[in-house]
């Protein structure tokens, strides 16, 4: 017989009383294939091999470019006083699976980040994660949180809130698929397949599709992140 410690006894704690939470759940297909090459060309021109780029940096700060536009993802509900609070900053979650069960870490500040500082720092954290050596200000203080659970296998997922927080955003595994032009060609176009689940007492349907197709845009064009980028 084994029991839930500390974070993990927390975290069953959150999830049975996110349960009972009204979800609405939004599924989205964004196409990558802009975002694959510019990955490459990062990884061809890096001269720090410490660094590994992925794609989780780039779809991190479009994430926090298209809250800037809809913060209303970017707040959290206080049950007792039916209160939303607007959150100024972008912490990040990315859940995370380690051998002592599941832990999210959290990116602090992702709108003041470059995107080879989150890198960088996504890194740190999955090291200390895997290691077993969060700090409690590496796991408090989210604001929003990520499930890439695609990087383990799955095409989407429907997550449950990581609550106060009002939103959280399962990422499914990128793949090359078969697509219609305009002139009903086909062609490949790597895709991944995002899912979006919001506090439906808080956030309505409209904005979660509005915020998506702001995320979706910066995403296919990563371009469009130096137009915002600080």
């Amino acid at each position: 017989m084994s029991f839930f410690r500390g974070y993990q006894r927390a975290m069953v704690k959150s999830m049975s009383l996110a349960a009972k939470v009204p979800h609405f759940h939004y599924l989205e297909e964004i196409n990558c294939d802009a975002l694959v090459q510019l990955k490459a060309s990062f990884q061809k021109e890096n001269k720090d091999h410490d660094v590994k780029h992925t794609f989780l940096p780039f779809l991190i700060k479009s994430l926090s470019m298209a809250l800037s536009k809809y913060p209303l993802l970017n707040s959290s509900f206080v049950e007792e006083t039916n209160e939303v609070i607007l959150k100024g900053f972008h912490n990040i979650g990315v859940a995370m699976a380690t051998e002592q069960g599941l832990v999210v870490p959290t990116i602090k500040k992702v709108q003041s980040l470059s995107i080879l500082e989150i890198t960088k720092e996504l890194s740190r954290l999955h090291e200390m994660a895997l290691q077993n050596r969060l700090s409690t200000n590496d796991i408090t203080g989210g604001t929003i949180t990520l499930s890439n659970i695609g990087a383990i296998g799955g095409k989407f997922g429907s997550p449950v809130l990581n609550l106060p927080e009002v939103a959280i955003i399962a990422l499914g595994r990128i793949q090359k698929l078969p697509r219609f032009d305009d002139e009903e060609n086909v062609y490949p176009s790597s895709t991944i397949n995002v899912t979006v689940g919001a506090d439906h007492r808080v956030v309505d349907g409209a904005t979660v599709a509005r915020f998506c197709n702001e995320w979706k845009s910066l995403v296919e064009k990563p371009e469009l992140l130096l137009l915002h980028m600080r």
